[in-house]
């Protein structure tokens, strides 16, 4: 008991001294100091509640059957769960990449310190694979908004047949407010390049490049530019083209792509877009993996 009262007689002291020293500082600079305080109080508090509030959520977007799925067990577990269906609901999951768990429990008998997530240096990561069908495309505006990136995935293999298909998504993704506003990066990802006969990423981003000026020229502001293979306009959607110019995409979104009188280029958008191949089935996904990475930190 008597440590105690000494403690308590030594903090009254303390203070009394504390208050006659707040005294002596003259009105300015005392309030100076309290404002420098509150100032860099207020700082630190803004920075961490930044640092916790920056999205994690990866968007895996693309039409049906282009391997999303396949894409988000790849990321998830390492497999690709063969016999996957269309999916009709969003896969969510926040999980760390499977590539960088498998790393930790090789590391982790050896030396914790090589360990990253026991130091929590990996971030897991919110992954959501939306529906590609047109009729749940919707649901994809429920998580942009909280999005840090978005992979766009291209069926390599079919490319060409669901060429008008697929540009039209794309362009209705990069033309989203959520998107333009926030400067999403986006990566195309071509799957299934695995496949003798699939396209090269270099081709597909070529051809949706001209797609998107066949599409929608008046939007683009670019000479249109001729469709080439089975995917050539008939005469019935030339004059549809030539008529409107403008698709339910365009007519939904406020803000356009291209820049007056130029081809269009992915160059040209204001978010980040870049084109990568994978394949979901062979585990092949290291471009994807760099891509979450380089955006969820």
């Amino acid at each position: 008991m008597e440590g105690i009262e000494q403690w308590k007689t030594e903090a009254q002291q303390w203070l009394q001294q504390g208050i006659e020293y707040a005294h002596q500082i003259p009105p300015t600079q005392l309030y100076a100091a309290v404002a420098v305080l509150l100032f860099t109080t207020l700082l630190l508090f803004t920075i961490r509640l930044l640092k916790r509030t920056k999205s994690n959520t990866i968007v895996l977007s693309g039409l049906s059957g282009s391997g999303k799925t396949v894409l988000f067990y790849q990321l998830r577990d390492g497999s690709s769960h063969q016999g996957t269906v269309t999916s009709m609901e969003p896969n969510e999951g926040t999980f760390l990449l499977h590539s960088e768990s498998a790393k930790a429990v090789l590391t982790l008998p050896f030396s914790t310190s090589l360990c990253p997530q026991q130091k929590g240096k990996i971030k897991p990561v919110h992954v959501v694979d939306v529906p590609g069908h047109s009729r749940l495309r919707p649901k994809l505006d429920e998580f942009l908004p909280q999005a840090a990136g978005i992979v766009f995935v291209v069926d390599a293999l079919e490319f060409l047949p669901n060429l008008s298909a697929v540009t039209e998504y794309l362009y209705d993704i990069l033309t989203k407010a959520s998107v333009v506003k926030r400067k999403l990066p986006v990566l195309i990802c071509c799957n299934k390049t695995d496949k003798v006969t699939a396209h090269t990423k270099e081709f597909i981003r070529k051809q949706l490049e001209k797609e998107m000026c066949v599409q929608f020229p008046y939007i683009l502001h670019c000479p249109a530019l001729p469709r080439v293979g089975p995917c050539a306009l008939d005469d019935k959607e030339k004059l549809r083209v030539s008529r409107s110019g403008v698709s339910d995409a365009d007519i939904a979104n406020d803000y356009t792509l291209g820049i007056p009188g130029e081809v269009f280029s992915f160059s040209q958008c204001i978010n980040k877009v870049t084109i990568g191949e994978a394949s979901g089935l062979t585990g092949e996904i290291s471009q994807v993996e760099e891509f979450i990475r380089a955006h969820v930190k």
